[in-house]
């Protein structure tokens, strides 16, 4: 792509955030920056080093860790997909399962966790031609990003779609939805940074959307606005 853009997309979690931008990064040769792997990776390090007991994280601790925390990403040429490289590991599996999905929300609530990683992702950022996704992208991290989108859909629908993607977990429908409500109420109220709709973001609600519907309707924006820039 001649005419570099970045795109922020923000949204509740379950949404289809990470998908939207992965398709939006294959489809228009953008680099896919997840965020959200970004906040797990740092979570599955608490679990790992016991900072996080339950809800409770030991912040002294935490904050003596955090300069020992590298997160990055890998391209796979083989499965052509991206990897996300925790000290020098690939956790990418380990950090999509529950137990890090449930504390996720705790840990990207910490101040200096954000600050860390704002920092990181504005510096990606301005390479231009990113895709990136979270819940501050558009009002805090890329917030001149020429394309915002804000995704969302109802909380059952995005619980039953975690719920199928999780079939062979034991967690329950009803224990979904309510870490994705508990996720929506931190994310929404936390004091740094909340997740909020930018004034200039376009606002996608998906719940009764195909995909094919939706990527139709967000390559139509991305294009027009390729072409106003030739």
């Amino acid at each position: 792509m001649d005419n570099k853009i970045n795109i922020a997309i923000d949204g509740y979690s379950s949404c289809g955030k990470s998908t939207i931008a992965k398709v939006i990064a294959h489809r228009f040769g953008m680099r896919y920056i997840d965020t959200g792997a970004m906040y797990r990776s740092i979570t599955l390090y608490c679990i790992q080093n016991d900072i996080i007991t339950n809800s409770e994280v030991n912040r002294e601790k935490l904050l003596l860790h955090l300069e020992k925390i590298s997160v990055s990403f890998n391209f796979n040429t083989e499965s052509e997909k991206s990897e996300t490289i925790l000290n020098g590991v690939n956790v990418d599996s380990e950090i999509r399962k529950y137990y890090v999905s449930e504390k996720v929300s705790t840990i990207s609530q910490i101040k200096q966790v954000r600050e860390k990683l704002i920092i990181l992702q504005q510096e990606i950022g301005k390479e231009k031609g990113v895709v990136m996704d979270g819940r501050d992208i558009g009002t805090r991290v890329l917030h001149d990003a020429e394309i915002k989108f804000f995704i969302t859909a109802d909380a059952e629908i995005r619980a039953k779609r975690r719920y199928n993607e999780m079939n062979k977990s034991k967690v329950s429908f009803q224990d979904i939805l309510k870490n994705l409500l508990e996720r929506d109420e931190k994310d929404s109220n936390r004091e740094i940074n909340p997740l909020r709709v930018a004034d200039d973001a376009i606002v996608i609600d998906n719940s009764n959307l195909s995909h094919q519907e939706q990527n139709d309707f967000i390559f139509k924006i991305i294009k027009k606005k390729i072409e106003s820039n030739d």
